[in-house]
């Protein structure tokens, strides 16, 4: 079955993100192959990371994280001898303990054949990416991308957290993807709004060589059928937070109820 939405399913980003994730860096490996080949190839690098996810998260984006509290340890009243009595005072507040998750995070990466240099890399973001500590981290790889001249091509496909690319400018839409070229001193960016189609974008090679297109919602709509994700998604209930635009959750109510 094919998506209802004519671009990125909101729906797709709670806690079947990591599929999602995982299926798309795929795909897009797959549509690009034919294109690169014979002076490169599409690797996929994939490397683990620890997410101190927040309570927000678990059942989220991960449900099957427990949410531990600290128990209340009941101390014994010391018994003075030679004075009064002191009575401890209870805490007034219990936190849960944090919980750390470990996610399995893969980007897909341009090499020539030639000398298995890396040319670009395609980084699909997840919401570790997106909030601290793992943003600061991620926005020191966009930099060491940078200063060895490799081009990065940024696909913001979630709606909560920090961009790593944010600018004043930005518009304020629920995606976004921007291309940094190497020695670029502008990012190309694609803003998203939530009822258009993912755009057909640029994946740029080592000069002279043209820019091959990738043609992201095309990847996006197959990995929703293989993956048969409507399935395990409940389209009568609201997406996964954060809260829509007013704009936006108007349209999505009138689209799904026009299904």
């Amino acid at each position: 079955m094919a998506s209802p939405f004519p671009g990125m399913d909101p729906y797709l980003e709670g806690y079947l993100w990591p599929d999602v994730h995982s299926a798309l860096a795929s795909k897009i490996r797959q549509q690009l192959t034919p294109l690169l080949r014979p002076k490169y190839i599409a690797r996929l690098e994939i490397y683990l990371t620890e997410d101190p996810c927040t309570e927000g998260e678990i059942g989220i984006l991960y449900p099957d994280v427990e949410v531990l509290e600290s128990p209340i340890r009941q101390r014994p009243i010391p018994v003075s001898t030679s004075g009064p009595t002191l009575t401890i005072t209870p805490p007034s507040l219990t936190l849960p303990v944090p919980q750390t998750v470990e996610v399995k995070l893969t980007t897909v990466e341009i090499r020539d054949t030639a000398q298995n240099r890396l040319v670009t890399s395609i980084e699909i973001l997840s919401p570790v990416n997106k909030r601290e500590p793992g943003l600061t981290t991620y926005r020191q790889k966009q930099r060491r991308l940078y200063q060895n001249q490799v081009h990065l091509l940024e696909l913001d496909l979630l709606r909560r957290g920090t961009r790593p690319f944010a600018q004043p400018r930005l518009p304020d839409v629920p995606y976004s993807i921007a291309l940094t070229r190497a020695q670029a001193t502008q990012i190309e960016i694609w803003p998203i709004p939530l009822a258009t189609p993912l755009p057909v974008i640029p994946v740029p090679l080592s000069p002279p060589d043209s820019d091959v297109p990738l043609d992201l919602q095309a990847a996006l709509t197959a990995i929703y059928d293989e993956a048969a994700y409507d399935l395990s998604l409940d389209y009568s209930q609201p997406p996964p937070p954060p809260t829509l635009a007013d704009a936006d959750a108007q349209w999505l109510r009138s689209h799904i109820q026009a299904l």
